[in-house]
């Protein structure tokens, strides 16, 4: 089980590429913190989400 901001999430062995698509952050302005630490953009397509990962995702808003 994987915790994505807050909730539990079944996406053990899933690459984190594919987990932001399912879920509609594909071509979103993010930043991502795995386990307490900020993922930088190019590792996004490496990463392989595990059991016990906690991830926060943060999509950033234009506006004034």
């Amino acid at each position: 089980m994987v915790v994505i901001n807050g909730t539990p999430v079944e996406a053990d062995g899933l690459k984190l590429t594919d987990y932001l698509e399912e879920a509609g952050y594909s071509g979103k302005r993010i930043a991502v913190e795995l386990n307490e630490e900020i993922l930088p953009k190019a590792e996004h397509e490496n990463c392989i989400l595990k059991d016990g990962d906690v991830l926060e995702i943060v999509s950033f808003v234009g506006g004034g």
